[in-house]
């Protein structure tokens, strides 16, 4: 394990190869940063440091790059976390207080991450397993359809229309319908609203005209759609087209759109990462082979919604990346979040 000043010229090749995507020579490290020692003194170290197979030489008689292994050592012997400017932490208080409701909040909070990184963001939404039914209102918008209003005690608002196949709607019969359903799941959690629902339809028998089956079964799986949807894991993500900046990521492109379409992997990959203690973590390179994205970096940390559920937050890009600030921007979205969403 390279030690002293071996080690802050791995921090100079990472910083100076992240800003300028070019391998990096002793003589620039001499003229760049201060350590007082000659080139050639810096080439034993680069020497020492190649060695350790923490740099390496991608072509003959050039400069140095990080390799996933250096990419590591680096992240693991940050001194101090770059903290962001007065400016970017004023934007992220400004732009997401502004947000309306839980939806808006996740769009506005993964776009700006995307913003501060340059990657491609992405933030797990809360866990609302056991959210609430705060509400559930029921509206005739045609004598063939009604409307669903289901509204969350996390603030979620979703509606669906049940197209029903006769066209038998009234005020009165949807007043009495929606009456009956949200007696059965207000105030429960999604699992319990569930399973109240289905009880509801075995009973249909007992407190619906035949006649009226076919139309209340068609509300019921409305209902019970909207809830089982606010239970699955839901991500949103922002910033791909980062990836495709030239020069900017040099691997399988492929590979990591295929991983960030098939979200599971993403969310497999942060949940391995952040384990809900409020600390950021990175994975590199060929750390990230399981999931097919050895030629990207992820950095990943969590926030809590109501002190109860864990959700994670990160940014994902190629190996080449300002860890420092990343990690920075990731560590004050996600304690912003965990401000925001334990207040509501």
């Amino acid at each position: 394990m390279v030690s002293g000043r071996s080690l802050d010229v791995l921090h100079a090749i990472v910083s100076d190869y992240v800003s300028s995507n070019e391998p990096v020579g002793s003589k620039s490290i001499v003229a760049r940063h201060q350590f007082g020692v000659s080139a050639a003194t810096i080439r034993n170290d680069m020497a020492l440091l190649e060695e350790e197979e923490l740099i390496a030489a991608p072509h003959t008689s050039s400069g140095r790059v990080p390799t996933d292994k250096g990419y590591r050592t680096y992240v693991d012997t940050l001194a101090r976390i770059r903290p962001l400017s007065q400016a970017q932490r004023a934007a992220i208080e400004v732009f997401l207080h502004e947000s309306r409701d839980l939806d808006d909040v996740m769009v506005r909070t993964v776009r700006l991450l995307a913003q501060l990184t340059n990657q491609v963001a992405v933030v797990q939404y809360p866990s609302l397993r056991k959210t609430t039914v705060r509400h559930l209102d029921l509206v005739a918008v045609g004598e063939d359809r009604v409307l669903s209003v289901l509204i969350l005690g996390s603030g979620v608002v979703e509606q669906r229309i049940a197209r029903l196949p006769a066209d038998q709607v009234t005020e009165a019969w949807v007043h009495g319908l929606r009456q009956r359903i949200a007696g059965s799941i207000v105030g429960s959690d999604l699992e319990s609203a569930v399973t109240g629902l289905q009880s509801l339809a075995e009973t249909l028998g007992d407190w619906a005209a035949p006649e009226e089956s076919e139309l209340v079964r068609r509300v019921l799986d409305v209902v019970v759609d909207q809830l089982r949807a606010n239970r699955t894991d839901r991500i949103a993500i922002a910033g791909a087209a980062n990836l495709t900046r030239p020069g900017e990521f040099t691997g399988d492109l492929h590979s990591v759109l295929e991983a960030i379409e098939e979200q599971v992997t993403l969310l497999r990959l942060f949940g391995e990462l952040a384990h809900g203690d409020g600390n950021v973590a990175a994975s590199i390179g060929r750390e990230n082979a399981p999931y097919g994205l050895s030629a990207a970096a992820v950095i990943a940390s969590s926030y809590e919604n109501d002190g109860d559920s864990v959700s994670r937050l990160g940014v994902l890009g190629p190996t080449r990346m300002d860890y420092a600030g990343n990690i920075a921007a990731v560590r004050a979205v996600a304690r912003y979040l965990n401000r925001a969403l334990g207040d509501e």
